[in-house]
């Protein structure tokens, strides 16, 4: 089981303590400084069965300034998560083939039943 994480976010912090809670296995990775591929982030897609857009943080400034408005592929998309981590909604928690979104903390909780 994998977390992917931002120790700035509150959310992600909370996502966090959920998984150390369940004395389950898991890694942390801070993709904030580790930035995904863009095979990582299709990957994670697939598993949350998402498109890009919904993956991306809308509110944040790197996309309202550089994006918003424009008519981007899909790729196009995923390129700038890739480029620019702080786009991607947090924080992710991966299980097999399986992943979630921990907004609210209760879809980690459902994904370690």
């Amino acid at each position: 089981m994998k977390i992917y994480h931002n120790n700035r976010c509150s959310k992600s912090r909370c996502g966090l303590e959920i998984l150390n809670n369940s004395k389950q296995d898991f890694e942390v990775v801070d993709y904030i400084k580790n930035p995904l591929s863009e095979v990582d982030i299709k990957d994670i897609l697939k598993k949350l069965g998402f498109s890009p857009i919904q993956l991306v943080r809308k509110n944040e400034a790197i996309w309202k300034e550089n994006y918003k408005g424009k008519d981007l592929s899909d790729s196009q998309i995923i390129k700038a998560m890739s480029a620019h981590p702080k786009l991607i909604e947090r924080p992710i928690v991966v299980k097999g083939d399986k992943a979630v979104i921990g907004r609210p903390s209760e879809n980690i909780c459902a994904l370690l039943k």
